[in-house]
């Protein structure tokens, strides 16, 4: 049981993640996305449930099991920071090994998110950005094989925010993580997460339908909504356009002629007709 703008929520939920998936995560505001990744590290107690990962059985309630968020080595990250203040770069990272753990991560780590000329800098002294890269590294100090984002990048500007996607993919794949991502930037999800969930009300539902938009009849009755130009990316022997309508990602195939005339950005309309969506000049 949870709280939220509507009064107490029950978290039920059923969700099987495969090793190595980048998951997102997104629904609306009070509808339990922290509340299941406090539940994952085992930060709050489940009321009752069954948490299993990597063979090892983290939470059974019927059985009384409830591993402690130590015994279950999972990298979290917030949007808040949370650096020691009076901590260089490098000691915020090294202050995460575990007992006899090799130093060596601490320097794989730093090249990697690019903070080998920072590492004795304070907190005080970095950019934002800067600084949600010691977290990232931080989270991944003990190589856990399961990483949570809690909306890291949401309180950073659009070009900062790109950046460091990129550092999270990298990380996701150096280090052969299994990633679950809260967000609501479809850009951001679109860009990182091999697969998206949403929740509302505490359950697992389908993803919005668009919020539309620009409805319009077209030739043959065909529906007709506008949306914004993600990527454009090619496709066996042609091109694949990627729009964000709403909160959905659409895939349009696409002409040569048509990717040359449009970018990223670009605001389109995307015309259904049998439910094959072309793109509309």
């Amino acid at each position: 049981m949870l709280s939220s703008g509507g009064g107490p929520l029950n978290l039920d939920i059923r969700l099987d993640i495969e090793e190595g998936e980048f998951l997102a995560i997104t629904g609306p505001s009070g509808s339990g996305k922290t509340t299941l990744l406090r539940l994952l590290t085992g930060l709050i107690p489940a009321d009752e449930g069954f948490i299993r990962f990597d063979g090892q059985t983290w939470l059974d309630t019927r059985q009384g099991v409830n591993r402690r968020p130590q015994e279950r080595n999972v990298g979290l990250v917030f949007q808040d920071y949370a650096l020691f203040p009076n901590m260089t770069v490098r000691q915020n990272l090294s202050f995460a090994l575990s007992k006899n753990q090799s130093p060596d991560i601490v320097d794989e780590l730093m090249a990697i998110t690019e903070l080998v000329e920072l590492e004795g800098a304070y907190p005080a002294t970095l950019s934002g950005g800067q600084q949600q890269r010691v977290a990232l590294a931080r989270a991944l100090v003990r190589k856990p094989r399961l990483l949570l984002l809690d909306e890291p990048l949401s309180a950073l500007d659009a070009s900062i925010r790109s950046k460091l996607q990129n550092y999270i993919l990298r990380l996701h794949e150096a280090f052969q993580l299994t990633t679950l991502l809260v967000s609501h930037d479809y850009r951001e999800i679109f860009k990182l997460a091999s697969r998206v969930v949403a929740l509302r009300q505490g359950q697992i539902s389908q993803p919005d339908l668009p919020e539309a938009v620009l409805f319009s009849s077209g030739q043959d009755g065909d529906i007709r909504l506008s949306g914004e130009v993600l990527s454009i990316e090619e496709a066996g022997a042609g091109f694949a356009i990627n729009v964000l309508i709403g909160h959905n990602v659409v895939r349009v195939p696409a002409r040569p002629k048509d990717i040359q005339q449009v970018q990223p950005g670009d605001s389109v309309m995307v015309s259904f007709q049998a439910f094959q969506p072309e793109l509309v000049r």
